[in-house]
């Protein structure tokens, strides 16, 4: 009986080859999208979880009131490790986390740019981080000692033992190779080749016991056993007993296993993260896969009037109804396993570029078992999901109706395909609107002025013997004409790198804990960056030479400050007394997306990190580029010249919101074509139901024009039913979506019209072609057997 199944189902898939190529195509297309979005998922959700002891991980937090508002951030004091491990007899290991640095390693001949950091030697007892060569326990032992993963490793040394061999690291100390690490998993939120051990930051004069510094990030492992919500509590009060300058902050563990998905706080409460977009994503995946399904139910239904009279015969001679069921829904499960097939080719083809449209390396592990249990179970489920009110349908039919010719087709004005198209455009319409919402949100914020001029101006990384010879590198380049102006800074042009709520000034409220960003620089800010003066002047130390304490503040800080002539105001900081001598309009520092924060622009008095060079626009950039690195070889021979353009900086803060707006694109497009294949299949259906009908009126007189519009008008009205229901909830969603921004747009009535419109034009187009072909059929074939 199987046998005869499969043999009457192929049969009936080659009968009507078109509608089973739509069939198989909508279904592939809703599979492989399913199957891609799963294996990001899959990626995203296994962050960190290759850890061993991962469960108990934390990171510490601090937990900060201020008005308001309760603040929550991970970096914490360098002498905090210290105090957890000494006091708090609950934690097993406890390791701080330096930023991550970039170093010059030499080895013989070779020079290469690496970046790592610096942990105490719990680290690699915390994190799971396997060890190819080299003993856990003692890796760390030397000051002088590097831990280096095995892609480092032959990069440095080639095919040669790594083991015990001596490397020079930036210039100046030399550092044996203690360790080898096997590379760490590409779902690992770290992200380093190297690792030093924490007693080199003291030796190199980096490390300090100041409560108020929050540079460095610490993470505990607990013992076995140990309660953590007790500790909780118990570690709440570190930062009151020690931090005597912040007696209201607390102090926090977080698992670590929640930070890369839900490490977002707002008033000290966790709100999420990037689980938010992972959800979204996996409702669209769920979407689009029934979307699919229900398009299968619409081209299954629109011919069952084929298959009508084989139901009645069979009915007739004996066949159950659970067995017609069975044999449709093996027909369709046939279908679903062809139609994974087709879903299994667009995966190899599209998932490279899906990779690196999402900027994530993902793969397809075909070696893995897991995959292709969970590949057989969804094939089953869609076939069953898709097949199952087509089987009810078919094997519902009454043999005696049938076979006298009575029976009659579902035409009411409810039914559920009609119910089901619906469904399916008012999915596309919030596609649609989310897609234009998605697009002009971007597309304001990348308007918005910067506030300084981004082109033609760059920004390196001090190191080497760049600072020594600063003043050097400075005056050749202005000499050379490839530069027309330079500064130091502590931080690119796009970054904030230090803030803080201790500044204070005449008037400020001692409860006022806001916290305002610092930008130090030495010389020429405004002419170097094209900032917009306000009010006072620029830095000029050659003709004041007390600029070394000066300060410009930008207007937020002026607002927070209330001052009404800023200019010859004292503000003090790290117990320095600063004088404004201007104020800059505000620009955006951080994220163009929120509000700007207030700033302070300190003198030479301060710290730097980064050169900025605006190149002189009168030269090629490439021959500006070519003279500006020799000036720096000059200067500074065993480093190589790196740099990066402060307008690709920019441009780099609206990747991940771009990344979104085109799989929102994607999943529109997709969805509207698997929408259009399900109205295409009930078109037909209503066409094929209506053929008689249709004939009569072209006997009587119908023009085609009368009769194409005649079918149209029901499925328009189907497309008006869906727009009606999706506006509500696109605009919810929206909205939603558009609260995380300061800097937003205002949703305007025209894009849901213009949503609706779209929606209109394609479910017309779509149909026109059914629409005329019954209309122009000859009314003799239509009533033949009348």
């Amino acid at each position: 009986m199987f046998k005869n199944y499969l043999k009457i189902a192929w049969r009936n898939l080659l009968r009507n080859k078109s509608f089973s190529l739509l069939n198989i195509i909508g279904l592939s297309i809703g599979l492989a999208v399913t199957a891609i979005i799963t294996i990001w998922i899959n990626f995203e959700m296994g962050y960190d979880r290759f850890h061993v002891n991962i469960d108990r991980v934390y990171e510490v937090n601090n937990i900060y009131p201020i008005g308001d508002e309760i603040l929550t951030w991970n970096s914490t004091p360098k002498v905090m490790a210290e105090v957890i491990k000494k006091d708090y007899p609950e934690v097993e290991a406890v390791s701080r986390y330096y930023f991550n640095t970039s170093f010059l390693f030499a080895k013989d001949e070779k020079r290469i740019k690496s970046t790592g950091t610096i942990v105490d030697s719990d680290f690699l007892k915390i994190f799971t981080f396997p060890l190819l060569q080299g003993n856990l326990n003692t890796v760390f032992e030397d000051v002088n000692s590097v831990v280096i993963t095995e892609t480092f490793a032959k990069k440095l040394f080639g095919s040669k033992s790594p083991i015990g061999q001596l490397v020079t690291i930036d210039n100046s100390d030399s550092f044996k190779v203690t360790g080898i690490l096997k590379d760490l998993p590409k779902n690992s939120s770290f992200n380093f080749e190297f690792l030093l051990p924490w007693a080199y930051l003291h030796q190199k004069g980096w490390s300090d016991d100041n409560w108020g510094n929050n540079s460095v990030a610490t993470y505990v492992m607990l013992k076995k056993g140990t309660d953590f919500k007790s500790f909780s509590k118990k570690i709440k009060t570190l930062r009151e007993r020690y931090d005597k300058g912040s007696p209201k902050m607390k102090t926090m563990l977080y698992p670590y296993s929640r930070t890369w998905l839900y490490g977002e706080f707002k008033n000290g409460v966790e709100t999420g993260g990037r689980i938010d977009i992972i959800r979204m994503f996996g409702i669209i995946a769920a979407i689009i896969l029934i979307i699919a399904c229900i398009n299968f139910m619409n081209l299954s239904t629109a011919r069952s009037e084929k298959r009508a009279k084989e139901v009645g015969i069979r009915k007739v001679i004996g066949a159950e109804k659970g067995a017609l069921i069975a044999q449709f829904l093996g027909e369709s499960i046939l279908i679903s396993f062809l139609a994974a097939l087709l879903a299994f080719i667009f995966i190899l083809v599209t998932l490279p570029s899906f990779s690196i449209l999402i900027d994530k390396p993902i793969a397809l592990d075909l070696t893995n078992s897991s995959f292709w249990l969970a590949a057989l179970g969804i094939i089953i489920l869609t076939g069953i999901l898709a097949g199952s009110y087509p089987a009810l349908y078919l094997s519902a039919f009454k043999p005696s109706a049938v076979l006298k010719g009575t029976f009659k087709k579902m035409n009411s004005s409810i039914t559920p395909r009609k119910v089901l198209v619906v469904l399916q455009f008012a999915a596309a319409i919030i596609f649609i609107t989310a897609s234009i919402i998605v697009m002009q949100q971007l597309n304001k914020v990348q308007d918005r002025q910067a506030g300084y001029n981004k082109n033609n101006l760059i920004y390196t990384e001090i190191e080497g013997d760049m600072e020594k010879n600063y003043n050097l590198i400075k005056n050749e380049l202005l000499r050379s004409g490839a530069a027309s102006s330079v500064t130091k800074t502590n931080a690119p042009m796009t970054e904030s790198m230090s803030n803080t709520w201790d500044i204070k000034w005449e008037g400020k409220d001692p409860n006022d804990k806001t916290l305002v960003n610092r930008f130090i620089v030495d010389d020429a800010i405004i002419k170097t960056t094209g900032m917009q003066l306000i009010a006072g002047r620029d830095f000029d130390l050659k003709k004041y030479p007390t600029d070394s304490t000066a300060v410009i503040l930008n207007e937020s800080a002026v607002k927070l400050m209330n001052f009404n002539d800023p200019v010859g105001k004292i503000i003090k900081d790290f117990g320095i007394d600063w004088h404004v001598i201007g104020v800059a309009k505000d620009f955006v520092l951080k994220s163009p997306f929120q509000k700007i924060e207030p700033l302070v622009i300190q003198g030479a008095k301060g710290w730097f990190s980064f050169i900025h060079i605006k190149l002189n626009k009168e030269v090629s950039t490439s021959e500006n580029l070519a003279v500006i690195e020799a000036i720096f070889k000059k200067y500074n021979p065993e480093y190589p010249f790196s740099y990066e353009f402060i307008d690709s900086a920019y441009a780099s803060k609206f990747d991940d919101q771009k990344r979104i707006g085109r799989l929102v694109n994607l999943f529109t497009l997709l969805t509207i074509f698997i929408s259009c294949l399900g109205l295409f299949g009930l078109a037909s259906y209503m066409a094929e139901n209506r053929i008689k009908e249709i004939g009569i009126r072209k006997v009587l007189g119908a023009s085609v024009q009368s009769i194409t519009t005649l079918l149209s008008i029901d499925f328009l009205k189907l497309v008006l039913i869906a727009i009606v229901i999706a506006v509500p909830i696109s605009w919810y969603l929206t909205s939603s979506w558009l609260e995380e921004f300061a800097f937003r747009i205002t949703i305007s009535w025209w894009i849901f019209l213009a949503a609706g419109v779209l929606a209109l034009v394609i479910a017309f187009f779509t149909v026109g072609y059914q629409a005329i072909k019954a209309a122009v059929v000859n009314p003799v074939k239509s009533l033949r057997s009348e």
